[in-house]
């Protein structure tokens, strides 16, 4: 039999998503009366019971969400300067968690461009053809003539 705190409830993971993309914690939600431990729900998801991974994922993902959304809140309750300090590090916590664990939303945006030529001169087309043959040779493709 499994230890008690790996054991599956299905109401219990529910009321964890639910939780979860509200914005709780994992740590704050584990800390209630009669919910499992953290290491029973990443149990959950790294052995994916009952499909519970991708849910997982899904209620990260919308509690982030909702941080993005309290950023303004957070911001627009600043009244002088000791609430706007105090807003500046609700603010930049949720900022900087965005951005590393959803980055393609609100990571920093990288421009990269490259300018002048690039020259394949140094090899030669006889080496350059040989190498392509063995490459679709490895990959089961192509004429090996």
């Amino acid at each position: 039999m499994a230890p008690k705190h790996r054991l599956y409830k299905p109401e219990i993971a529910e009321e964890i998503l639910e939780r979860l993309e509200d914005g709780e914690g994992l740590s704050a939600i584990c800390a209630l009366e009669g919910m499992p431990s953290q290491g029973a729900v990443r149990h959950w998801v790294q052995t994916d019971h009952d499909g519970f991974a991708a849910r997982y994922a899904r209620a990260r993902e919308r509690g982030l969400e909702k941080h993005a959304d309290e950023i303004i809140e957070i911001a627009d309750m600043a009244r002088d300067s000791d609430s706007a300090s105090a807003a500046r590090v609700r603010v930049d916590a949720r900022k900087w968690i965005l951005s590393k664990l959803l980055p393609k939303q609100y990571g920093d945006k990288l421009n990269l461009e490259h300018s002048g030529e690039v020259a394949m001169t140094d090899v030669p087309d006889d080496q350059l053809d040989k190498r392509l043959k063995a490459l679709m040779a490895q990959a089961g493709g192509g004429d090996q003539s």
